[in-house]
C-alpha cells in the first residue's frame, strides 16, 4: 500500500470497518508499506481527522523494501520501488495459504477476503474442500476415496443420499463445530 493514495485510503477505511469480522474469525490484520513510520502516522491521522475513523491495526514501515521483496510485492515490470497491492492470508503456522494481487487502480474486495478466510477454515476443520462460489454454511466436498473399496462405498452413498454426481465429487454437511467457528485445526 502507499500512504496518501486514494485507493489505499478507501481500503484502510474498509479494512477497519471489517476488522471485527476478521477478529471473530480469529484473524488479525496487518498493513505493510515502503513508506516511513512518520508518513503512516500522518496518513492515519489525516484519515481520522477527515472521517472520524481510527485505523484499528498496525502498519509496518518497510523503508528498504526488504519484507516486500521477500514476499514478491515489488514487481520490476512495474517499478523497482513501488509495491504491488497484495493480500496474503497466512495461517497460524506461518504458511501462506492465499495470495491475491490487485492492480494499483482496483481496490481490494473485503467480503471476498473474509469469504476466503472462512473457506480455508472450513476446509481445514471439515477435512474437506469448498466448491466454486462456496459460501458459509453450504456443504463441503468430501475428499475422494483412496481405495477401490472406498470408491464402491462412495457410489452407494451417493445413490442413497443423492449427495454428489460421481465417486470423485460428493458433498457432506459441515460438522457443527465447523459451522460455529469453534474448530481448532490442531485437534
Amino acid at each position: 500500500m502507499k500512504d496518501f493514495t486514494p485507493v489505499c485510503t478507501t481500503e484502510m477505511i474498509a479494512f477497519t470497518r471489517a476488522h471485527t469480522y476478521f477478529q471473530q474469525l480469529n484473524t488479525e490484520l496487518l498493513g505493510l508499506s515502503v513508506d516511513s513510520n512518520s508518513s503512516h502516522l500522518a496518513w492515519v491521522y489525516d484519515i481520522y481527522c477527515r472521517t472520524g475513523i481510527k485505523i484499528s491495526f498496525p502498519i509496518i514501515a518497510d523503508r528498504n523494501g526488504e519484507i516486500a521483496r521477500r514476499y514478491g510485492m515489488i514487481s520490476s515490470d512495474i517499478s523497482n520501488t513501488e509495491t504491488v497491492r497484495n493480500v496474503y492470508i497466512i495461517d497460524d503456522k506461518g504458511i501462506i495459504r492465499t495470495i491475491l494481487i490487485y492492480p494499483m487502480n482496483v481496490g481490494r474486495f473485503i467480503p471476498e477476503i473474509i469469504r476466503i478466510v472462512q473457506a480455508l477454515q472450513m476446509a481445514d476443520c471439515s477435512n474437506g474442500s469448498t466448491s466454486a462460489n462456496w459460501m458459509p454454511n453450504q456443504p463441503v466436498i468430501v475428499s475422494p476415496p483412496k481405495t477401490y473399496e472406498e470408491l464402491i462405498e462412495r457410489v452407494s452413498e451417493i445413490e442413497s443420499n443423492r449427495n454428489g454426481i460421481s465417486w470423485y465429487l460428493s458433498f457432506k454437511e459441515p460438522p457443527e463445530k465447523c459451522i460455529d467457528n469453534n474448530c481448532n485445526s490442531n485437534e
